[in-house]
């Protein structure tokens, strides 16, 4: 590899790994915020979230790199064109393979390394995550236990215990049953006990009464000595593990069971993730090349165009978002499969075809022109509409 190319490759993977990093710390912040009531409502301790936090990379990293790359590689180019760097290579008579053979190969380890995640890593993280919700959920028996505390076990469905006794009785158990529709049901014991035998869990309630409110609106109050409340359903319902195709691994989505009961439902969604998983490495490629059709070129300064990143970026959004729509309708229709592999080697060829002719991929002026129009007189609106406002509140202030 020439200096030339050594140096553009290490200009380009420096801010590639820039942007990994800040793109995959901005998605993963979210992703973990929408995770966080599994310590809130499971009370698991704190090390077991960031356990469930940190599994949650692997599913992220291959829809993350492929932008973080066209951002890495296009902001290189135009930095290179700004300081007229590409200008000078050109004009030393080397090809324009110089500028785009590191920015493939980076392109390629990109892509590989998304295929690795994404076949090797992410299944059996997801795996291990969904044993550690599951593990967590079921545990609520435990949790429903604990003094002083009010839980839900589901919807419609509470559950406070008053006190705790050494031996594992409970006092002033207070539950709230709005299950049914129309039908509310709240009970209240003295004292009571959960009886645990293998499968059968009962919330064993005494010395209590049930409040009984019917749907036509009738109230009766019925006391009771004894009542057992089954528990059962919930702790084997929590206890259970779904793995939908996602948390499959990739030889099991080849042959899955044909006794899989997700599969007999929805066969086509197995072969949809087969796709995705085949194709989501080579969007890599694709957006490495539309970065090079976009800004692999020395151009003028006193050129009007639009940044190229922000074009790389646009266009590279639009051909992602035509993979998410296939993916998406393939789980009814297995002909949108084919299309999952076609939109990045389509998206592939139409950017090789720009750079191949030396054409330039960009977003036509008369875009943002509109764009900037538009904005302009929003904020001579929002400015007119403030200037109204604020000489009403002078004139009521005056009067």
């Amino acid at each position: 590899m020439k200096i030339v190319e050594r140096y553009i490759m290490r200009r380009a993977l420096l801010l590639f790994l820039g942007a990994l990093a800040w793109t995959l710390t901005i998605v993963w912040t979210t992703q973990v915020l929408a995770r966080i009531d599994l310590v809130t409502d499971s009370g698991q301790s704190a090390l077991t979230f960031f356990e469930v936090a940190s599994l949650i990379i692997p599913s992220i990293i291959p829809i993350v790199v492929p932008f973080a790359l066209v951002v890495g590689i296009a902001q290189t180019l135009s930095v290179m064109n700004t300081d007229s760097e590409l200008v000078v290579v050109a004009a030393s008579g080397a090809s324009r393979m110089t500028v785009i053979r590191p920015i493939l190969i980076l392109a390629l380890c990109a892509g590989l390394f998304s295929l690795i995640v994404d076949n090797g890593v992410d299944p059996y993280a997801r795996q291990r995550n969904r044993d550690l919700v599951a593990t967590a959920r079921a545990d609520f028996l435990s949790l429903i236990i604990q003094e002083g505390t009010f839980r839900k076990v589901e919807n419609g469905l509470f559950v406070q215990i008053g006190e705790r006794s050494p031996d594992n009785r409970l006092g002033q158990i207070f539950v709230v049953d709005s299950r049914q529709e129309g039908l509310d049901l709240v009970y209240y014991a003295k004292t009571g006990a959960v009886i645990d035998k293998g499968p059968v869990k009962v919330l064993l309630m005494n010395d209590g009464v049930v409040n009984r409110k019917t749907p036509d609106g009738e109230v009766s109050i019925i006391h009771f000595a004894s009542y057992a409340f089954d528990l059962s359903a919930f702790a084997s319902a929590n206890n259970q593990v779904t793995l939908l195709p996602k948390d499959q691994t990739t030889p099991y989505l080849m042959h899955p069971d044909p006794n899989d009961r997700i599969y007999q439902q929805s066969p086509n969604s197995y072969r949809a993730e087969l796709a995705q998983r085949f194709s989501d490495w080579f969007y890599s490629i694709t957006f490495a090349l539309i970065a090079l059709a976009v800004a692999g070129d020395a151009r003028s300064h006193r050129e009007a165009r639009v940044h190229p990143l922000i074009t790389a970026i646009s266009i590279s959004l639009f051909v992602r978002w035509l993979g998410f729509f296939a993916a998406g309708k393939a789980d009814s229709s297995a002909a949108f499969s084919y299309m999952i592999y076609c939109v990045p080697v389509l998206g592939a060829a139409v950017a090789g075809w720009f750079i191949y002719t030396n054409r330039r991929m960009e977003l036509p002026l008369s875009w943002t022109d509109r764009l900037a129009n538009m904005v302009s007189r929003l904020m001579e609106r929002l400015t007119y509409l403030r200037l109204r406002l604020s000489g009403a509140a002078w004139r009521e202030g005056g009067s």
